[in-house]
């Protein structure tokens, strides 16, 4: 990968003969800029005023203009070196942040079949185990980083392409380098938490039609608390006696993701856009609209092909369940949930963090820089930077296979036609049975046709853009502030009705939000509970950083305090 002489290609050359290059933007060119508008310090300008002479050059200037001219030139060379020097600050505080390791859990190397690794796209054998020529020309690729190494990677007969390998070489100038972040090792087939976690995946793909309100009196949903509490490294919510109960199940690890309803507000509550108000009901697919259970379908999508779409329901509807949560997050832009969130708190007039500068203003207001068109573009901002941290993770460093391959491996060794080293806890939980009664197969039911994207699992892009998002919302707004008339939708999913319960509040709601998002794509049967509980963490720390970075950008004496995803607070 050359990284080399990237400035070369910014010069431009001057069309004055005998001048040398010069760079767009450069001080010569913003000292002329500064010469036209100087005079405005003073005399007429300053009001609005033009000098028509001065343009035409056809009467002399006087010697304060001459001063006001000195006087820019002056003040234009400092803020270029003032400007210059916030730039070399930033990324010498981006270089003095440790520099972590990245270690992945080995299994790569040690299974020399590649059981346990992404292979989706690329040929595979009548097992689903990938060919070892292709995924060599994969990690090849990987090595070198070179584009035409990834052009000759061999994709299976299907002909779904990779989804930017390349992305996790990017650079950004803004907040950490995306290959000085980490996220820890995945769990391995072999150990108990990724039992629970395909497990809960199983238990999720048979309750996608199960309504939230439901939950406390579906026999389904008490299964598989059941179920669940039994596994010996469940990593989600647990109530007080260590029980995955109704009101626990497929939420998300915060304090604000147990109380109240399971879906954040921010998901139900009309969105203002401008003079519009849009309801949050949306196209859903239909009851039951489940893939990849049959053994050839299945085995055609990790060769890459790519089936039919799905099947909607014709009414437009609030999200009552996984299923739809699930639809959302398969077509979503993925900041579009939090510059909703946004739009919402702008709204309805939530309250700024108190470290917001123009609180206490007796005469001013933000706008620009802390107001609503700030906070609008800097919640967004975020989003390309998390996904290319997350891309490095996923392709260079972890390479996690997808729920729907581990539940190949399921399938193959419960069918006895092959064996793999799969814990046993999965292949006793009493799910599969459930699972092969309905479908006649073990493999993972999926929400989408074409099932996963084509990148690997581990982290997710979703969680991380989530987790990147969510952490400016929560340093913006006060997150003790309550939101006012809440809603829940009727068991129909076509109206809402006032909610009532404990109050919910800004952060808490914020924090679920995330969740709602990152767990919906779980919900799908594409990610694993701990693809969501770390990749909100390297999400949020890569704000933590933007942040950081930004505020010696601004004139205003300021501070940002959130709480972090683990319930620690943090002052920037």
């Amino acid at each position: 990968m050359n990284t080399g002489n990237r400035r070369s290609e910014l010069v431009e050359k001057d069309p004055a003969a005998g001048d040398p290059p010069r760079t767009p933007g450069s001080g010569t060119d913003r000292r002329s800029f500064l010469r036209r508008v100087g005079a405005g310090a003073t005399g007429a300008v300053a009001v609005g005023l033009a000098w028509p002479g001065a343009a035409r050059g056809d009467e002399p200037r006087t010697g304060s203009e001459a001063s006001a001219e000195q006087a820019a030139d002056s003040a234009g060379d400092q803020r270029i070196k003032d400007a210059q020097q916030i730039r070399v600050d930033a990324a010498e505080l981006a270089a003095s942040r440790p520099q972590p390791g990245h270690p992945n859990n080995g299994e790569e190397t040690l299974y020399g079949n590649r059981i346990a690794s992404y292979s989706k796209a690329l040929p595979h054998n009548a097992l689903g185990e990938v060919d070892s020529k292709a995924y060599k020309a994969l990690l090849s690729a990987l090595a070198s980083g070179r584009h035409s190494d990834f052009e000759s990677i061999p994709l299976g007969s299907g002909g779904r392409r990779l989804t930017n390998p390349q992305a996790g070489y990017a650079f950004d100038l803004e907040g950490a380098d995306s290959h000085h972040m980490a996220i820890p090792p995945a769990p391995t087939i072999a150990k108990a938490e990724a039992a629970s976690e395909l497990a809960e995946l199983y238990w999720m793909a048979l309750a996608r039609d199960v309504n939230f309100l439901d939950y406390e009196s579906d026999a389904t949903i008490a299964a598989a608390g059941n179920e669940l509490s039994r596994f010996s490294d469940f990593q989600g919510p647990r109530n007080g006696n260590g029980q995955v109960t109704a009101g626990t199940i497929f939420r998300g690890n915060t304090a604000g993701d147990r109380i109240g309803p399971w879906l954040s507000q921010f998901l139900w509550l009309d969105i203002p856009m401008g003079a519009v108000q849009f309801p949050q009901r949306m196209q859903t697919t239909v009851s039951g609209d489940d893939y990849l259970t049959r053994y050839d379908e299945w085995l055609a999508v990790q060769n890459g092909f790519r089936p039919g779409g799905n099947r909607f329901d014709s009414d437009a509807r609030y999200i009552r369940n996984l299923r739809d949560i699930a639809q959302w997050v398969h077509v979503d832009a993925l900041y579009q949930a939090y510059h909703q969130a946004c739009l919402i708190l702008l709204g309805m007039g939530a309250p700024f963090d108190a470290g917001n500068p123009y609180i206490t203003s007796v005469c001013q207001d933000g706008f620009g820089t802390f107001g609503g068109p700030h906070i609008l573009s800097l919640v967004t901002e975020v989003a390309t930077r998390a996904l290319k941290a997350v891309w490095y993770q996923k392709w260079l460093v972890h390479r996690r296979l997808r729920p729907e391959a581990f539940g190949g491996l399921v399938h193959h060794t419960k069918s006895g036609t092959a064996k793999y080293p799969v814990h046993p806890q999965i292949l006793n939980a009493k799910v599969l049975d459930r699972i092969f009664s309905a479908r006649g197969t073990y493999l993972l039911p999926t929400a989408f046709p074409e099932g996963c994207p084509t990148h690997p699992s581990y982290g997710a892009g979703h969680a991380t853009v989530a987790g990147a998002c969510v952490t400016i919302l929560k340093a913006w707004f006060d997150e003790k502030s309550v939101l006012p008339r809440p809603v829940v939708p009727d068991r129909t999913g076509r109206l809402l009705n006032p909610y009532s319960g404990p109050d919910l509040t800004v952060g808490h709601e914020l924090d679920k939000l995330a969740a709602n998002v990152a767990i919906g794509r779980n919900a799908a049967g594409i990610h694993y509970r701990s693809d969501y509980a770390q990749s909100v963490l390297l999400g949020e720390a890569l704000a933590l950083d933007v942040l950081e970075e930004q505020k010696q950008t601004y004139n205003e004496d300021f501070s940002f305090t959130l709480t972090r995803f683990d319930g620690k607070t943090v002052t920037i």
